[in-house]
């Protein structure tokens, strides 16, 4: 492995000298040529507005992966596409694999909400966030746009849409195998073929499996069980042509996921035990990542899906109607967060809590001085240090002994839609569309914790207190959505230079929950399992939300090169349900206790925006050189942002809203030919917030807009140098650079804590300010990441050798301050791995 790696590394050092060049790369594009089924070499086709347009004439900002792009960048998955995209930045599978939040321009999907994103697949938009990082079949395009789609596609595009064609079966045989290997046992296969059934049907069969070991090691368990994962997927498409005007296509798939979950650790953000530790005041940056929890932590999903669409063809109008299934099973089991809350440390009477307290002193006890992160320390027994300064302990999150308990959620969601729509198809100066949209959603999730006696974790959401895996809390709601959606658009050509284009929308939604939580007694605190039983029966709750969503846009052609586009839109995103009582326990455990300010709703708002983008697009000397170039402005009212809170009470999570946030931007795109054959690529995004309003925490107001980076600037290079007549030598770097951070709301603010409140009672009687925290170290500073490629291809084989993050650059992927607890929760980015990658076509 060592003479591979150093052959490796000094073949991505030999292409990285052969194609440095000071280049700055457009959207990673049209460098690689059309997409599949454009009119000639030079011209990408594009579908993202419901209709076949070339890109230069898109009113908009879009980046454009075609089928050759998708092949020599590697591109599978949107956390790899993305990190090609300027402006947008993800979250990806750090509790979970379907955990994934996309910022495109300061726009957020907030966990336990709904995405900002639409996914749209071979004009079917799919409505489940878990959705968003699975393979979808053998890939040909994608296509990411940005700013509100709403008018468009409706709930969940308020930042922009993902829209994916996959390979379509044809007139003759084709197929391909690929397969790759990489370090940390990291492999990956996928496999497809096409074949006309008959002169009028085809079909696509594929497949795809991957596993690997992850980049970090638990050294308790002493085994790969911190990021391992392994995958697998099959999918189909049949697609008929019923008569000469009558096409139908069906597609289905199936995905199968085990492999960990809650990839996380916790530093201290509590300035004034620096004295005693520094590392009780730890940047994120500089956090070493340790891991060591006792429960292996697991992560199951299972994704079905089935769509059939349909297109007519009438004389002046096509109608285009589609159905889909689907259904998404997720759990994951881990281990807990409640050690330093003492939650099993002391028993109440109860068999349950005296089994509890008897497994945490002892595995204490016998884990006395295991090497945790600092400032954490297993000392002689399970009281938190501040009550017991000589003997105690502080553990941290996830720690080797039984005293954190366990964790056990799901998160199952069934759905079907249905669209309908006709389109004009006369091609005059007039386009137009008109349609309908219907969705149910049914959803269930749940969050439990239990005790840890030693027989791991029970996969039930409530194990009675006589179990081996008793609860102690337990979140579990049913949730039922019905959405109703009216639509249109208009497009008309003015001139031949000029297009102008209205778009509008009309959705309902309609939700209700209905709380599954069984009424029982915690047996270690004496309370109710679910904290928002306290205040009464939890009874069932709907709500309506309503909007309209315009899109306006223009087109002006300059020169025949050269367009000037505008658009305005309003974005829109559903409101939805805390757990109830979720307003009362936070007032109770941190207002009234600790003296904060912090406002949550049981019922959390919706979420609207209204984005302005103007901006020139085109190409120069004879297309040799293409730019787009872009200012936009956002106003977000009511934006939806998660909160994690963690206490005696156990953990809530919630989801709050920001009243007002205003984002302004720049982006800035070019790709050069510089011979043929050589190409150069990059682009930068520039992006200002900032937090105008915030009743939920007014001290947050001036801060800017969580999770978005303050700029992206992307690089690159292609060189396909012909070798030899039947095959080329390949070479392509991207760098990414991603900006300054923050993941909360609250940055630079010192804020009440927990030991704030209980210092002054403690045996260290301390006043309580000894225990405010300082969140300016939890920004995420920027990073670069490089990732090269190289090989040999031929008509229809390949063979690359590829170094992903090359200059093994340790970098935060999510930073989730639990700002009252006194720290953040951190999840690492991926480290160096090389490998090589084969393909064959026919």
């Amino acid at each position: 492995m060592r003479t591979f790696k150093n052959t490796l590394a000094c073949g991505a050092a030999f292409a990285a000298v052969a194609m440095a060049s000071p280049a700055f790369a457009q959207d990673a594009d049209a460098a690689d040529g059309a997409s599949e089924g454009a009119p000639d070499g030079d011209v990408i086709i594009v579908t993202a507005r419901r209709q076949s347009e070339e890109l230069a004439d898109v009113p908009a900002s879009i980046t454009v992966f075609t089928q050759e792009a998708l092949a020599r960048t590697g591109v599978e998955r949107a956390d790899e596409f993305v990190q090609l995209t300027p402006g947008v930045t993800i979250v990806s599978g750090t509790a979970e694999a379907g955990d994934t939040q996309i910022n495109i321009r300061g726009i957020n999907g907030a966990r336990d909400a709904e995405s900002s994103v639409a996914l749209v697949v071979d004009g079917i938009l799919k409505t489940n966030t878990a959705q968003l990082n699975q393979d979808q079949g053998t890939l040909r395009q994608i296509e990411i746009l940005k700013g509100p789609q709403g008018a468009l596609y409706g709930r969940n595009a308020a930042a922009g849409a993902i829209v994916v064609q996959t390979l379509k079966p044809g007139d003759f045989l084709e197929g391909g195998v690929k397969i790759s290997a990489a370090e940390d046992e990291t492999y990956r296969a996928s496999a497809y073929i096409s074949s006309p059934i008959g002169d009028n049907a085809g079909v696509v069969l594929g497949g795809s499996y991957s596993t690997t070991d992850g980049f970090y090691r638990n050294d308790f368990l002493n085994s790969n069980t911190v990021d391992d994962q392994e995958i697998w997927s099959v999918d189909g498409r049949f697609v008929a042509q019923l008569g000469d005007r009558t096409e139908l296509d069906v597609k289905a798939r199936y995905a199968d996921l085990s492999g960990a979950s809650i990839a996380f650790n916790a530093a201290f953000h509590l300035p004034n035990f620096a004295a005693v530790n520094p590392d009780f005041f730890e940047d994120v940056n500089d956090h070493p990542f340790n891991f060591y929890s006792n429960i292996r932590p697991t992560n199951e999903q299972q994704t079905f899906e089935v769509s059939a669409k349909i297109d007519h063809e009438f004389d002046a109008v096509t109608l285009t109607a589609w159905v889909l299934y689907s259904d998404v099973q997720q759990s994951l089991t881990a281990d807990g967060t409640s050690a330093d809350f003492a939650r099993f440390t002391f028993p109440i009477g109860t068999p349950a809590s005296a089994a509890a307290s008897g497994a945490c002193f002892g595995s204490t006890a016998a884990l006395t001085g295991f090497p945790v992160n600092s400032p954490g320390f297993i000392g002689n027994n399970p009281v938190p240090f501040i009550f017991d300064p000589v003997n105690g302990s502080t553990f941290g999150p996830y720690s080797p002994t039984t005293c954190d308990g366990t964790q056990y959620q799901i998160r199952e969601q069934s759905d079907i839609s249905a669209e309908i729509r006709i389109a004009s198809n006369t091609g005059g100066p007039l386009s137009w569309q008109l349609g309908g949209y219907f969705l149910r959603i049914d959803r269930e999730t749940g969050v439990s914790l239990g005790a840890d006696l030693g027989n791991g974790v029970i996969e039930n959401l409530f194990n009675d207190a006589t179990s081996g895996n008793p609860t102690t809390q337990l979140y579990n709601d049913d949730f039922s959505t019905n959405v109703y959606a009216i639509f249109g658009s208009a497009d008309y050509e003015v001139t031949p230079d000029l297009d102008i284009g209205l778009a509008l929308r009309y959705d309902i939604e309609d939700r209700s929950v209905r709380n599954l939580v069984p009424v029982a007694v915690d047996p270690f605190t004496g309370g109710p399992i679910n904290p928002g039983q306290a205040f009464g029966a939890i009874g069932p709750q709907s709500e309506t939300f309503k909007q309209l969503q315009p899109k306006l846009s223009l087109r002006y052609a300059i020169t025949d090169d050269v367009n000037f586009y505008a658009n305005w839109g309003i974005g829109f995103k559903s409101g939805g349900f805390n757990n109830q009582g979720s307003a009362a326990i936070v007032d109770q455990a941190f207002n009234q206790f600790i003296g904060t300010n912090v406002l949550i709703n049981d019922i959390y708002r919706k979420e609207t925006s209204s984005a302005f983008e103007a901006g020139v697009k085109g190409a120069l000397f004879n297309d040799k050189v293409t730019f787009d170039l872009a200012g936009y402005y956002t106003s977000i009212d009511d934006m939806q942002f998660f909160e994690f809170f963690v206490g005696a009470f156990g953990l809530l999570r919630v989801v709050s809203n920001i009243d007002e946030v205003e984002v302004y931007g720049a982006e800035f795109n070019l790709n050069a030919e510089i011979i043929p054959g050589w190409d150069i690529f990059g682009a930068v995004n520039l992006t200002e917030s900032e937090i105008k309003a915030n009743a939920s925490r007014p001290i947050t107001v001036g801060n800017e807009s969580p999770y978005t980076a303050d700029y992206t600037i992307n690089l690159g290079t292609q060189m396909v140098a012909p070798i030899a007549d039947s095959f080329d030598l390949v070479m392509r770097a991207d760098y990414r650079i991603t900006g300054p951070t923050w993941f909360h709301t609250v940055q630079d603010d010192p804020s009440p804590t927990l030991f704030s409140g209980l210092l002054p009672g403690s045996a260290l009687a301390l006043p309580g300010f000894v225990g405010d925290a300082d969140y300016s170290i939890t920004e995420r500073e920027a990073f670069g990441v490089l990732d090269l490629r190289f090989g040999f291809e031929g008509e229809n084989w390949n063979i690359t050798a590829f170094a992903d993050n090359l200059l093994n650059k340790r970098y935060l992927n999510e930073v989730i301050p639990a700002v009252e607890f006194g720290g953040s929760f951190l999840s690492p980015g991926g480290l160096r791995r090389f490998g090589v990658e084969v393909g064959f076509t026919f």
